[in-house]
């Protein structure tokens, strides 16, 4: 079983990125999620952590990268972490824009992370981006209604317990 919360570090360097699937795997087996959203996490954590290597710390084999993992009731929230000195992330291109630059492939990982995931945002002057799946309140609301179902059996074995 794992810890509700997780977290992992590595140096900058292009060819750890492998760690991110094994990191999502384990989750993704304990949370029971399937292969789509698994995907999801995989694809978005992936885009996050390499332009974390790249844009933030520029390949800076010093500087390390830390994704973190917590499960809340709003889902379950990834943090991607890097020691550059930050950016605006209002400042990169839309790589839908008619007049982007179809070169260029600045903004296609943010892009690609805003639609997988339920909710996305830079913090920490964009050293941080938080990456949120609504997935976990699923599980939690069955959880609820399990224990709320087990309270109401248990309460009428007790009334019955009483009677004899």
């Amino acid at each position: 079983m794992l810890p509700e919360k997780l977290q992992i570090k590595f140096a900058s360097l292009p060819e750890n990125i492998h760690q991110v699937e094994q990191f999502v795997e384990n989750i993704c087996d304990q949370y029971n999620i399937n292969n789509t959203y698994f995907g999801n996490i995989l694809i978005a954590l992936t885009e996050a952590v390499d332009n974390a290597i790249i844009h933030g710390n520029k390949k800076d084999t010093s500087k390390y990268v830390t994704i973190g993992f917590e499960s809340k009731p709003e889902g379950l929230v990834f943090s991607v972490s890097d020691q550059g000195s930050g950016f605006d992330p209002a400042s990169v291109p839309d790589p839908t824009d008619l007049k982007y630059d179809e070169k260029s492939t600045s903004g296609r990982g943010m892009f690609l992370i805003q639609h997988l995931a339920d909710k996305f945002e830079y913090k920490k002057n964009g050293t941080i981006a938080e990456i949120v799946f609504k997935i976990s309140s699923i599980n939690n609301e069955l959880a609820c209604e399990r224990i709320k179902q087990l309270k109401q059996y248990s309460q009428q074995n007790q009334v019955k317990e009483s009677r004899k």
